[in-house]
């Protein structure tokens, strides 16, 4: 199974980062952009569980080492692995 996990600042943390690429968006001419949010993606194969297995794992692995819980908020997804031709 492939887990899709994807990590952003809270909407109350400030991101210099996300700033700073909504001003380099703005002088390339998009003045439509409002806001920028910066943050990870992150891709973890998982091998043997069950999806609801998987989904608790990738949970815990959020929470303990690939999100920082007091400044990012994180979602993923589970895709189950293709079979190969």
């Amino acid at each position: 199974m492939i887990a899709r996990v994807i990590v952003t600042p809270k909407p109350v943390v400030n991101d210099p980062q996300g700033l700073t690429v909504k001003q380099g968006l703005a002088s390339l001419g998009f003045r439509e952009v409002t806001d920028v949010r910066v943050g990870k993606y992150i891709e973890v194969n998982l091998e043997g569980s069950s999806e609801h297995e998987a989904r608790r794992r990738v949970e815990e692995m959020c929470r303990q080492l690939l999100a920082n819980h007091v400044i990012e908020d994180f979602q993923f997804d589970i895709e189950p692995e293709r079979k190969r031709r």
